[in-house]
């Protein structure tokens, strides 16, 4: 029975680990700088105590917890060599980093309705997102984030993997898992199914009706200058929700027989590094209060 598996990472070849590992470093830096400022800024100034705010904050505070899963092993795979990972340290970081992205989904979800209601509904906003339903909204994603995660680990454990150990991903994902055991995997993959179909669509689709709401109201405004500005954030938002959910379905919602190994490894960059790289420069680095409060806090 396998005890340790190998991560083979994004490439065997020698020449490509050192530029790999600088490359990766820097997101990660990025990724951390980024989203440490947004909980920083939010947290100290005031008037940034808002409930889209709040909602960024523990975005930012998932994206730094779910990039620091993988990439601190994948940055020691390619600068030490050493790609073996523990069974059990397998099935760990495959547990949270299910379940921050379980997290992101809720927390993008919350976040699109609460546009929603700003543009939409803006006279009643203050009364919808009240101080109570923000918590609840964060809370519930953070527990019930974990849940779907629990139900795909769980399964996974079940399985045997008593012939090849070797992943070839970035780290210990669900399908090079499946591809490794040597047990039949049919009752896994149709829990992997109903999990995303539960979680990650209606998510998506949420946020998606949320936004054709707020692009319609903003069709209405009169100001050619204003509308400008705000189909450039909301396209902005549109873009990062739309890479996110579209590498997932496309790495989950398929079949053993027809997965990519190469494909898989590109999507997989996508939403555990990319996304999270992005998420602080789109949501709220080009913003003009959060601008305004980094350069108070800077001066003070």
């Amino acid at each position: 029975m396998v005890r340790e598996f190998i991560i083979l990472g994004l490439s065997d070849n020698p020449q490509l680990q050192v530029p790999l590992f600088l490359v990766f470093l820097l997101i990660y830096l990025i990724i951390l700088l980024g989203n440490l400022v947004i909980i920083t800024v939010t947290c100290i100034d005031p008037c940034l105590h808002t409930p889209m705010y709040f909602f960024l904050s523990n975005l930012a505070l998932v994206d730094i917890c779910g990039t620091s899963t993988i990439t601190p092993k994948l940055l020691r795979i390619l600068l030490s060599g050493d790609k073996t990972i523990s069974y059990a340290g397998c099935i760990v970081q495959f547990f949270f980093c299910t379940g921050f992205g379980c997290i992101e989904d809720f927390l993008l979800t919350a976040m699109a309705y609460d546009r929603y209601v700003a543009i939409c509904n803006p006279l009643r906003y203050s009364f919808i997102m009240n101080h109570r339903v923000c918590v609840l909204l964060v809370a519930a994603s953070w527990i019930i984030g974990f849940l779907p995660s629990e139900t795909i680990t769980a399964s996974i454990t079940r399985l045997s993997f008593c012939a090849s150990n070797v992943i070839e991903q970035i780290f210990c994902d669900l399908l090079p898992l499946l591809k490794l055991s040597c047990t039949d995997t049919a009752s896994t993959q149709s829990t992997v199914f109903v999990v995303v179909a539960l979680t990650s669509l209606p998510s998506f689709l949420v946020t998606l009706i949320s936004y054709i709401y707020i692009i319609s109201a903003i069709l209405r405004i009169r100001s050619a200058e204003g509308k400008r500005k705000a189909f450039s954030t909301c396209s902005s938002h549109l873009t990062v929700v739309y890479i996110y959910y579209l590498s997932i379905f496309c790495v989950y919602l398929q079949v053993i027989s027809t997965y990519s190994q190469e494909q898989g490894k590109i999507l997989t960059v996508l939403f555990t590094t990319v996304t999270p790289m992005l998420n602080p420069l789109i949501y709220s680095l080009r913003n003009k209060e959060v601008i305004k409060a980094l350069r108070k806090i800077i001066g003070k």
